[in-house]
């Protein structure tokens, strides 16, 4: 996507790797910075998927959660993303 969303492939990494990982990029976080994409996977079990939205749903930078229909992406939605006029709005 544009340069407001952030992605993280989170593939094989254990809950204390994903946990440093979504951290560092939550603390390195821009104004324009609208999404975080943390892709954990769908078929290898819901441990990290679990983990993630159970940590990071109520994380005080995250407004709301977006999930892929399959399951295996999760969105830290950090602003909504407004557009007036057919302009992006900041």
């Amino acid at each position: 996507m544009g340069p407001g969303v952030l992605t993280a492939d989170l593939h094989g990494k254990t809950r204390y790797q994903a946990q440093i990982a979504v951290d560092a990029l939550l603390r390195r976080a821009t104004p324009g910075l609208y999404r975080i994409r943390l892709i954990h996977g769908c078929h290898g079990g819901t441990e990290l998927r679990d983990f993630l939205r159970e940590q990071y749903g109520r994380h005080p930078k995250v407004r709301r959660l977006a999930v892929s229909p399959d399951g295996g992406t999760t969105e830290l939605v950090l602003r909504e993303y407004q557009e007036v006029n057919g302009c992006a709005r900041r």
